[in-house]
């Protein structure tokens, strides 16, 4: 950079300036020239005028062609299910009954006849299999964790108890968050891509579930805790009995658990069991425990042992004409986390218990629960069916789900005929379904055939066995297994269906993109001529182009595929638009230069930018990109660093050389910081938090704000003072509300360790152990996170716009002697005398722009340290570093480009992004959404601040 100095010769009287000079020249002789230079000036900004407006008009066409290529990529990428609106009726069963049992009771039971006449459904949040039986030592798992053995209630019934209850390994559909965990296991229906966008904006459920079918029998639901349940079912739940909590505080571990526990258990004792008829409960403890501590930590043995521990008391409470189901909505990673589709993540837990005997075993080996969730596990959409029938409920229309075997079999093990039945009652609604489905969709009849065919086979099997007088168990197990063969075909069929891309439209979006970009790349680079009277040319025969595309894509559907008018149209107007401003470039085709570029660094540039977009074609980068971004930068550091040995000016050698290795150096320490992802172990350790396993900072981690405090202010210090510029508000700015800033999230840290550690209850103080079990810890820290965005944004605002401009100046006079150049100037006398002259020194001036706008990111970057955990700050501070390093590096680089006009400074600066956002604790995966971060500020769910907050993490 330049050292911000501008010097200025004083020769008027008193030291000041001679009156009409203008950048030290003589004024125009006469007035006629001053005009004709005005009125050049004049024309030349009314030619600059119509050439901005004629770059935003071309921008605002090339922004609509993105917008449409973007739709029809996205249609054709984000899976999508139809929804049908069909219902099942009570009346109206899927299938003739057998017997002599009659639909439509559902007193007795719709369908079939019911086993329960009231359920208690308690959901505990993110209860993993692994939390619910005893631990067993494993190769890569020699040592029991804090989340074993300390949940055994469920375990224990159903081993000693068999007949009375049974645990299985519950397996969850991706996306593993609530709300379409939520949807699943009360549809029985499969989510899609589209549907993870959705966890923090739920909207009520139309498709047929569990929960309409109970209230349109008019029973009496009751819910109680997570207020997700209201977002997808409102006003079906009774409104006095029924008590909803929040659900986003993930620092809060026992508001919702223990309101759930308060009225729970009243409403089970038996002078209350007349008031509903069917209990939805809902823990957040263990899932909030797992995404502020981890699973490996103690605030997790007790959550599991406070459940261990209702649930015993739910079952003394329970009578024998209640069914009780217990059950994870999914799993958590090794960090707590969950939303991806690792094992872990999705491998939950289900217990049912009864206290007379309704459950048996199809097998005397299955006595024994599951040693793991590999063995015998059952799909979380198979509950739906097995709660509908033994409820006496219809099942829903859209369900996909298999009744679970142990409800049906008896306590006997040996009912057959009744699991065959259930079966063939679920796979008849299935066939319903599919053929409602097939009909709006217009699916090929291939991909039915297969199900047909099962279909067809297992109704033969049915209808040989009614043909038969003495019927035998052989003969109800293979029905049983007919239909089952064809719920499972068809489940197969339905997750390829859903989960098949449309490349039809995928290619179309990709092919405007493509088109777009390179009218893009075109018109900003390749032309030189005056683009003012291009852009009429440009935008007049783009707009013919997109008519004509119009009509020849509509055209098209009608004689090709008339199920394709909105995407073949939208691609007709977006190409015929396109080729319209490409014939417009062609008419001045001689003024156009090639768009490639000319130099080493304009290729550099290139290909950082084509290499990531090919990478992304590979599952290997998109596991490994944080490595692969680290390679990009050391290489750019490294090559900048050959080019400043070459340039002739000894001190700009030596500036390119000290930040080109400063830079190398700042970025293999950043590299230091990293999250690993499951598909990177074992050759991946992370670093971010405390262990693999935890969700909370290492003693040493909290050390890291308190050095960034101390240390950056005086590297940003250091960079102002090289360009002269450390005067007026920088050095409050700088040295003293940044420092302080930095310092007070440092401290907010440090309290929220504490807190998380029970520091307060170790101490000898008795002043300090008097706050032990308050909210002092959680108040204080919250004020000083409300103090650091204040600070940033009301504070960093408000310096930006009243500071002063960073100058400084300085008056050397400057004698007179016999070699000096004498300095003219005319007194008030009219005498033409020589004074001495005096050298007027601007320090700062070259930058004075760059220093002032610099201290507005600056402060605003507290919050985005704030919101980061103390990695996080540690990185972000080397972020910072490495930008100023960056923009130095291409000052003393001359070849490279400015800052303003170097193609490849912009691609290095998007490379850090995407590098510090994986080393801030992210990961390209839902999982590593760091939602806690909503919480910093605020002690409950606050809109907009908290998801301004986790944008804020995240971004």
């Amino acid at each position: 950079m330049s050292n911000g100095t501008v010097s200025v010769e004083l020769d008027g009287p008193n030291g000041r300036p001679s009156k009409s000079t203008v950048n030290g020249r003589p004024p125009a002789p006469n007035t006629q020239k001053s005009l004709q230079e005005a009125s050049s000036v004049q024309k030349q900004q009314e030619v600059h005028f119509k050439a901005s407006h004629g770059r935003v008009l071309a921008d605002l066409k090339t922004r609509i062609l993105h917008v449409l290529g973007i739709y029809l990529f996205t249609s054709g990428f984000l899976l999508t299910r139809l929804v049908l609106e069909h219902k099942s009726d009570c009346s109206v069963p899927p299938i003739a009954l057998t017997g002599r049992y009659d639909a439509g009771s559902a007193d007795q039971g719709c369908w079939h006849p019911k086993t329960f006449n009231k359920a208690v459904v308690l959901i505990v949040d993110a209860l993993r299999y692994d939390f619910t039986v005893p631990y067993r030592p494993e190769d890569y798992d020699k040592q029991p964790h804090h989340f074993h053995n300390a949940f055994p209630i469920l375990h224990t019934t159903s081993s000693k108890q068999p007949q009375n209850a049974f645990l299985r390994p519950f397996i969850a559909d991706p996306p593993t968050t609530t709300l379409q965990r939520l949807k699943g296991l009360t549809t029985g229906t499969l989510p899609t891509f589209i549907d993870a966008g959705s966890n923090f904006a739920g909207t009520a459920i139309d498709e047929d579930n569990l929960v309409a079918q109970l209230r349109n029998a008019n029973k009496r639901i009751v819910h109680l805790g997570d207020d997700t349940w209201h977002a997808l079912f409102p006003d079906y739940f009774d409104p006095e009995l029924t008590h909803p909590y929040d659900s986003f505080n993930v620092w809060d571990l026992h508001t919702v658990d223990n309101g759930v526990i308060e009225h729970l258990l009243p409403l089970l004792n038996p002078s209350n069991t007349s008031k509903w008829d069917v209990i939805f409960g809902h823990f957040l403890g263990v899932d909030h425990a797992g995404h502020r501590y981890g699973p490996d930590h103690p605030a997790m043995t007790a959550k599991l042992n406070q459940m261990d521990s209702v649930f015993r008391q739910v079952i003394d409470l329970l009578d024998e004409d209640t069914l009780l189901v217990v059950m994870g909505d999914h799993g958590m990673d090794a960090k707590g986390d969950h939303g991806g589709e690792s094992d872990d993540e999705i491998q939950a837990a289900l217990w049912m218990y009864s206290k007379r005997a309704a459950f048996g075993r199809t097998s005397p080996a299955y006595i024994q629960p599951p040693a793991h969730a590999k063995e015998r596990p059952v799909a979380q959409i198979d509950l739906v069916p097995t709660l509908s029938l033994l409820l006496g409920m219809p099942i829903p229309f859209n369900n996909l789900g298999a009744p679970i075997e142990e409800a049906f079999i008896g306590s006997n093990g040996k009912d057959i005929e009744n699991l065959a039945l259930v079966n063939r009652l679920t796979g008849a609604q299935i066939h319903r379904y599919q053929r409602e489905y097939a009909r709006a969709q217009n699916l090929d009849a291939t991909i039915q055939s297969p199900t047909l065919a099962l279909w067809s086979t297992a109704n033969e099997k049915f209808q040989d066995l009614q043909a038969t007088k003495a019927t035998k168990a052989e003969q109800w197990q293979n029905v049983f297994e007919a239909f089952s063969s064809y719920q499972q075909q068809n489940l197969s069929v339905c997750r390829s269906l859903w989960a098949r891309f449309d490349l039809i439209n995928i290619a179309l979006g990709i092919a405007i993109l493509i088109s777009s970009f390179g009218l893009l790349l075109v018109y900003a680079r390749s032309v030189h001529k005056d683009r003012a009277d291009l852009t009429p040319v440009i935008f007049t025969r783009g707009a013919l182009g997109v008519i004509m595309g119009l009509a020849l894509g509509t055209g098209s559907t009608y004689v090709v595929t008339p199920d394709r008018l909105v995407p073949f149209s939208a691609f007709g107007a977006a190409m015929g638009g396109a080729l319209g401003m490409a014939s417009g470039l062609w008419s001045v085709r001689v003024a156009l230069v090639s768009i490639l570029p000319r130099d080493f660094w304009g290729w550099l540039a290139v290909v950082f930018t084509i290499l990531p977009c090919i990478g992304f074609a590979s599952n290997s980068y998109t596991i490994w990109e944080d490595e692969i971004l680290l390679f990009f930068l050391s290489t750019f550091g490294i090559l900048t660093l050959v080019s400043s040995l070459r340039q002739p000016v000894p001190s700009v050698r030596w500036l390119g050389c000290y930040h080109s290795i400063i830079f190398v150096l700042l970025t293999r320490v950043a590299s230091l910081s990293r999250l690993c992802r499951e598909e990177q172990m074992p050759f991946c350790k992370s670093t971010y938090y405390a262990s693999a396993t935890s969700s909370t900072s290492a003693p040493w981690q909290l050390l890291i704000p308190f050095f960034v405090a101390i240390i950056l202010p005086d590297v940003l210090k250091a960079f102002y003072k090289s360009t002269e510029s450390y005067h007026e508000t920088a050095p409050f700015a700088v040295g003293f509300a940044y420092r302080m800033g930095l310092f007070l999230v440092a401290v907010f840290w440090t309290m929220d360790a504490a807190d998380d550690g029970d520091w307060l209850a170790h101490v000898q103080n008795p002043t300090l152990q008097s706050l032990h079990g308050t909210s002092f810890l959680k108040d204080t820290r919250m004020r000083i996170a409300q103090l650091v965005l204040a600070v940033a944004f009301i504070g960093g605002y408000a310096t930006y716009y009243y500071a002063k401009p960073m100058l400084s100046i300085s008056a050397t006079p400057r004698p007179t002697s016999s070699t000096s150049t004498a300095s003219l100037s005319i007194s008030s006398s009219n005498v033409v005398t020589t004074t001495p002259t005096s050298a007027i020194t601007v320090h700062g001036y070259a930058n004075v722009h760059g220093t002032r706008y610099l201290l507005l990111p600056l402060l605003w970057s507290l919050a985005a340290t704030l919101a980061a955990k103390p990695m996080g700050t540690g990185a972000l501070a080397l972020c910072l570093w490495q930008i100023l390093s960056l923009l130095e590096i291409l000052a003393a680089n001359p070849h490279l480009g400015s800052a303003s006009s170097s193609s490849i400074g912009p691609i290095v600066l998007a490379l850090l992004g995407s590098f510090h956002y994986f080393k801030t604790g992210h990961q390209a995966s839902l999982a590593s959404i760091q939602w806690e971060s909503a919480f910093i500020p605020f002690k409950t769910v606050t809109y907009p601040g908290g998801p301004a907050m986790v944008a804020l993490n995240t971004c």
